[in-house]
């Protein structure tokens, strides 16, 4: 169960969608969906190098990115949970 929803409630869910947007417009939703997660994880992924290469040329302990690396892991983690159910229309 995914916030409490249930079988015919995604249904119903799934049903207007496609009265709102038309078979033919879910696909393009979909995509750009796909999209923007992706740009969202390699902007994470940029972030997370440049720290880690600001911290390894200062000569900064890196224990604390260790910690963000954490934060933004349980973020990410957050996000796929959100998503799973648009990942698999």
């Amino acid at each position: 169960m995914f916030l409490f929803i249930s079988g015919p409630e995604i249904f119903i869910i799934i049903l207007i969608v496609v009265m709102l947007f038309g078979a033919d417009k879910i696909p393009e939703i979909a995509r750009g969906l796909g999209k923007t997660m992706r740009q969202v994880k390699d902007a994470t992924n940029d972030i997370k190098t440049e720290i880690k290469k600001s911290a390894d040329k200062q000569g900064i302990d890196t224990d604390f990115t260790k910690d963000i690396k954490k934060g933004i892991d349980k973020v990410k983690d957050n996000i796929d949970d959100m998503t799973g159910p648009i990942k698999r229309l």
